[in-house]
Formats: structure tokens, C-alpha cells, sequence
């Protein structure tokens, strides 16, 4: 459900915000993402944006899931993370910083690509990349698309 609303958001913002996605992985408590911008928008605003809106929408949904057994337990996560921040008023679900990396070059863009659709099985969670579904990893791997439309790397 939680993940649903990353790939929601990312969907708008590339129909509405001029967002182009290259690649992408949703983890668990993570999110990788290989993005341009074909509009004046500038990527960090498209990330202060996202996080925004994505924060307010996954806390609403824990909050009213009356299925989730963890969300005493993530409500008063996000509320100490949020006391320890000014920058919130109450809750806090995202790091407030991000790690912008500038592909520059094919072998930077090839390990950075790579790595982002590795991740799942770094972490145990599938066998093979193009098996995860919450990532890009089907759209360069085999002949197939994922559940998010991509503008795929020439690499």
C-alpha cells in the first residue's frame, strides 16, 4: 500500500511536473531513482515536492490502516524523528537531505544503474533484479515493462 503511493506520486509527477524517469527501485525503507527533468523545474524541487506529498500520504495511510500491526510503533518513530527537526511540526518520514549524484559519464551511469536494481537482491528479497516488482529492473533486463513507465538509459 505504502509503496503504492511512491509509485502514484512518481507517475504524476512525470505527467504533471515534466519529471523524465530512467530508473527506479522502491526498498523497504529506500527509495533509488535515476531522473532528468525536461521542463525549467529543477530536480531538488521535484524532490522537496515528492517528499512532501508522499510523507503527508503514507503517514495518512499507516494512520488509517486499521490492518497495520506496526503503526503504534511507526506513528511514534516518525513523531521522535519529527521532535528532533524543526523544519516538521509533527511527524518526520523522510531524511531531510538526499544524495544527488551526477551521471557523467556511461561507466558511472552503468554502476550507478546497476546498483540501483541490485539493490533487491542485495537485500534477500528476490533472486534476480527483473523478478522485484517495485523497481525498473524488468524494462532493461528483459523485453518486458515494469509497473511504471521509463524513458530508458542508451548505455
Amino acid at each position: 500500500m505504502y509503496k503504492q503511493v511512491i509509485c502514484d506520486s512518481l507517475l504524476y509527477c512525470k505527467e504533471e511536473k515534466g519529471l523524465l524517469l530512467h530508473a527506479w527501485v522502491i526498498m523497504s525503507n529506500h527509495i533509488h531513482l535515476i531522473v532528468s527533468t525536461a521542463s525549467e523545474n529543477k530536480i531538488s524541487d521535484f524532490v522537496r515536492d515528492f517528499k512532501k506529498f508522499t510523507a503527508k500520504e503514507i503517514i495518512n495511510a499507516v494512520e488509517n490502516n486499521v490492518q497495520e500491526s506496526r503503526r503504534e510503533w511507526m506513528l511514534n518513530m516518525f513523531k521522535y524523528a519529527g521532535t528532533n527537526n524543526n523544519s516538521n511540526k509533527e511527524y518526520q518520514f523522510w531524511q531531510q537531505d538526499y544524495h544527488p549524484i551526477a551521471l557523467d559519464t556511461r561507466e558511472k551511469t552503468l554502476q550507478r544503474l546497476t546498483y540501483l536494481h541490485e539493490n533487491p537482491v542485495r537485500a534477500g528479497i528476490v533472486w534476480c533484479a527483473q523478478d522485484y516488482k517495485y523497481s525498473s529492473a524488468i524494462d532493461y533486463y528483459e523485453d518486458k515493462t515494469g509497473l511504471l513507465p521509463i524513458i530508458k538509459l542508451d548505455i
